[in-house]
């Protein structure tokens, strides 16, 4: 049996170079928010999360979702938001990793998310319930779209690591 090791991806300047870019871009993403017709914002920064975990794994995307998720989470005051996209990232990632579409990794990823999200905003937050499940909605709508757009972009981004 051949055993893969998920955590690993080639290191030199351009493959971090493009991470670096991943970790930062979700931060600029996260201040220009999409308004949808129900009056929610429509998050853009998990494009870059989905994209550095096809490109370097679980670690990529564990460090986009973290470090992309800086500004949001000192904006809303929830640093549970960082902890959330990690472990978003980190799953998608290992599930790409193994061979799983970026799509479904990245709505198990979610699924993985989503009880860690409840908790840390309904029970430490003390937001109110129905809040959260309208952002869980929204969030579930984001990740579907910018699973999509990386399932189709990003192997364009991944020639650049080359």
């Amino acid at each position: 049996m051949n055993y893969q090791n998920l955590f690993s991806f080639e290191i030199n300047f351009k493959a971090v170079s493009v991470l670096v870019l991943l970790a930062v871009l979700p931060n600029i993403f996260g201040m220009a928010n999409l308004n949808t017709v129900f009056g929610f914002n429509l998050h853009s920064f998990q494009y870059m999360v989905f994209v550095a975990g096809a490109i370097y794994g679980p670690i990529g995307g564990a460090i986009a979702g973290g470090f992309g998720a800086l500004f949001s989470a000192v904006t809303l005051g929830n640093p549970y938001i960082v902890i959330g996209n990690i472990i978003l990232g980190i799953t998608a990632g290992a599930l790409i990793r193994k061979g799983i579409g970026i799509v479904p990794a990245a709505m198990a990823g979610f699924a993985v998310q989503i009880p860690w999200i409840w908790v840390t905003d309904v029970y430490l937050m003390k937001m109110p319930a129905g809040i959260v499940t309208g952002i869980i909605f929204m969030l579930l709508l984001s990740n579907l779209i910018w699973a999509n757009a990386a399932k189709f972009t990003f192997k364009k981004i991944a020639k650049i690591v080359e």
